[in-house]
């Protein structure tokens, strides 16, 4: 029963941790382009002329 005096603050960090890098991501716009990338897959601007 005295482990979970350590484990509810280390579960309380990671997720505020990973609250913090998911809203770095919105900040630095890895959600924008949602379309792009299916589009970019079919460029065919890798084959030689």
């Amino acid at each position: 029963m005295e482990v979970i005096v350590y484990l509810i603050p280390i579960a309380l960090f990671l997720g505020g941790l990973g609250l913090v890098a998911f809203l770095w991501s919105l900040k630095n716009g890895q959600y924008d382009d949602l379309e792009g990338a299916k589009w970019r897959i079919l460029d065919d601007d890798d084959l030689p002329d």
